[in-house]
């Protein structure tokens, strides 16, 4: 249990956390999918219920581009520290760049977790690797998204290109797999047959919906899966 003292601290960096988090356009659901910090704990925390552990700080404080060390700061009473980073943001700290690196991270996190997947005919495999791929697909978004504001950044280009090229070997590995999903099945004929989801959806009598719908394991109708199952037998062979 904190003392009183202490419990304000805590409060009050969490709340100077919040505050940076919110200005720079940082969810509490990218944090949870970058692998900084999960969507309840960062609730805890940014509440002044509870104080992360000091890996925990330090991913917290990069993902905001807070010089290490500066919530400890904050919770003792250093909230003067930091109250430029609160206030109007640097040309070199804006929300772009804090995006990029956060992105740089969590890409060594999540392909990390790709190298560590079991032999394909491992239980465990096909669960694990649908989770990889899922986060996977919300980094090619984030980092996509990041590309549009960071005026061609190097960094967040390579990670781009990285997320991408992983995400196709992955896919395709796990199309080959025992209990693969439809979704990784069309995607990889599809790149193997260098179809974009238009064309693949016109070759197959369906919507692109259609065909990214089920690219993303989401749910299609009965009769556009069948639309699907048959373009891959015709186009896969």
């Amino acid at each position: 249990m904190h003392d009183d003292a202490d419990a304000v601290g805590v409060a009050r960096a969490g709340a100077a956390f919040a505050a940076r988090r919110e200005e720079l356009g940082l969810s509490q659901r990218q944090l949870a999918t970058m692998k900084i910090i999960g969507a309840p704990n960062l609730i805890a925390f940014e509440k002044g219920r509870s104080w992360p552990r000091e890996r925990t700080l330090a991913k917290l404080e990069q993902a905001v581009q807070w010089p290490p060390g500066t919530l400890a700061r904050m919770r003792a009473g250093g909230a003067a520290s930091v109250s430029g980073a609160i206030g109007t943001p640097q040309p070199d700290s804006d929300a772009a760049a804090v995006v990029t690196g956060a992105v740089t991270v969590a890409v060594g996190r999540v392909l990390a977790a790709a190298d560590e997947l079991p032999d394909e005919h491992d239980d465990t495999y096909p669960a694990r690797v649908r989770a990889v791929l899922a986060d996977l697909r919300t980094l090619e978004s984030i980092a996509a998204r990041a590309v549009r504001s960071s005026q061609g950044s190097p960094e967040v280009i390579a990670a781009l290109r990285e997320i991408r090229q992983r995400y196709t070997v992955l896919m395709a590995r796990a199309a080959g797999a025992p209990g693969a999903t439809v979704g990784q099945r069309i995607y990889t004929v599809r790149q193997a047959a260098a179809l974009t989801v238009a064309e693949a959806a016109g070759a197959m009598g369906a919507s692109p919906a259609v065909v990214v719908a089920a690219e993303s394991e989401q749910p299609v109708e009965e009769a556009d899966r069948r639309r699907i199952e048959a373009f891959i037998d015709q186009v896969g062979g």
